[in-house]
């Protein structure tokens, strides 16, 4: 496989990666939240759940469940309905006053709310699927050149994972978070998650 492969695909995904989506839109949200550790915890699950998304594709997984339509309707429809849990709980923590105080169990969550935030959205296997396979040369390993790609759309989805989670963070902070803040910030994450859960179900 050459660079000029590697750049190619590389240039390919960047823009869906930059598309607003259920992992932009639950990181953006912790970053309203919980400022830029949560950020992180929340971008680990999300790149850990691609990278269960591409050993399946480097090892054909992924194909069997896109050609079993029922199997793939219900991964999403799971997604769907944890984005519109989150969400919830959203709306429900901006419901109660107090000031900005995260739990560290509930912050420790974040990673495994990420993993499935990932793990049940179908974008992921889609370009798997449908742009990775374009990409791939004949007579060379197909599981490595598969790896190899994968790793190329995950170190784009961490850079402007992060870069969108420290933006929203850094507005979140800025004069500090009030009890009104606090609640108007999450009240605007759990829209933001109701926003992917919508464009999920689309």
């Amino acid at each position: 496989m050459t660079a000029q492969t590697l750049l190619l695909f590389g240039l390919t995904v960047f823009p869906l990666v930059c598309t607003p989506g259920p992992d932009i839109l639950f990181v953006a949200s912790q970053g309203l939240t919980g400022g830029r550790g949560a950020v992180w915890r929340a971008n680990a699950g999300i790149l850990s759940g691609y990278c269960v998304h591409a050993l399946l594709a480097a090892f054909g997984i992924a194909a069997l469940i896109t050609a079993w339509p029922p199997l793939f309707h219900a991964i999403r429809w799971a997604g769907l309905a944890y984005l519109l849990y989150l969400a919830v709980q959203m709306f429900r923590s901006a419901m109660q006053p107090g000031a900005l105080a995260l739990q560290g169990a509930a912050t420790q969550r974040l990673f495994v709310r990420g993993f499935i935030t990932s793990l049940l959205n179908p974008k992921g296997l889609l370009i798997y699927l449908s742009i990775l396979p374009n990409f791939i040369q004949p007579g060379e390993a197909v599981a490595l050149q598969a790896l190899l790609l994968s790793s190329i759309f995950i170190g784009s989805c961490a850079v402007v994972y992060g870069l969108i989670g420290h933006s929203a963070a850094r507005l979140a902070q800025r004069g500090g978070i009030s009890d009104g803040k606090r609640r108007l910030a999450e009240a605007s994450a759990g829209s933001l998650l109701l926003l992917a859960a919508g464009k999920l179900a689309a």
